[in-house]
């Protein structure tokens, strides 16, 4: 697998996360620090743009965040962002700015690159998704293996599986993916930028750039439109 993953996935400068995360091979390698970077980024926050509501909890003024919401730090949620309707937002989440965290969506451990949309019935666990990422109603991370040993990640392209080491690991999804309705993202699932994801897909794996994932069988390279 390319060891330039990171990079490849996300534009960096997408996230206040960025610069921390081009440390990395791998992106999955920062899901055990995601607290320790939103304390770390806190210190550093505008807060004439951010407010502190609570321990560990800073949300930007600009932001729109439902009454009916709950959050549990470390958290910080970026500007204009709008958090919905009984959305449960369980600590260790870096949502970035104009972003939609919608109604009775759950977070927890997670970096939400700028622009990423999760509007509607999702969960999203032990996850990264890049700019202008977007996840279907209903779609969700399956962040734990059945078996509950550590996640691998299936590399089509390379022909490997990559060992983790980790217990909980959903999906990374590189910027602008579009992951179609009641789709699970099976544990280890990264998908390059650009690609689209079929409505009611099973995925596992790694899913190449500027593709369509139909199926297991049939993921097909996008045509310029």
């Amino acid at each position: 697998m390319d060891t330039a993953l990171v990079k490849n996935l996300y534009t960096l400068s997408e996230s206040m996360a960025g610069e921390w995360l081009s440390g990395f091979q791998y992106p999955w390698e920062a899901l055990q620090e995601i607290g320790y970077i939103i304390k770390k980024l806190a210190r550093h926050l505008d807060l004439e743009i951010y407010e502190k509501r609570g321990e560990d909890i800073w949300i930007a003024r600009s932001a729109r965040i439902w009454p009916t919401v709950s959050v549990t730090g470390p958290c910080i949620i970026g500007e204009r962002t709008e958090v919905r309707q009984c959305a449960f937002i369980r600590g260790n989440a870096l949502v970035g700015d104009d972003c939609v965290v919608g109604n009775s969506t759950e977070l927890k451990n997670v970096i939400l690159f700028n622009h990423v949309q999760v509007p509607h019935y999702n969960y999203v666990g032990d996850s990264i998704l890049g700019a202008y990422a977007h996840m279907g109603a209903g779609s969700i991370t399956s962040n734990v293996r059945s078996d509950k040993k550590p996640v691998t990640v299936h590399d089509r392209i390379g022909g490997e599986d990559i060992d983790t080491g980790l217990k909980k690991f959903g999906a990374m999804l590189g910027d602008h993916v579009e992951v179609g309705c009641n789709t699970v993202l099976n544990p280890g699932t990264v998908a390059g930028p650009d690609s689209i994801i079929y409505p009611v897909s099973c995925v596992r794996g790694v899913v190449p750039p500027d593709c369509i994932y139909k199926s297991s069988e049939e993921i097909i390279k996008r045509t310029a439109e």
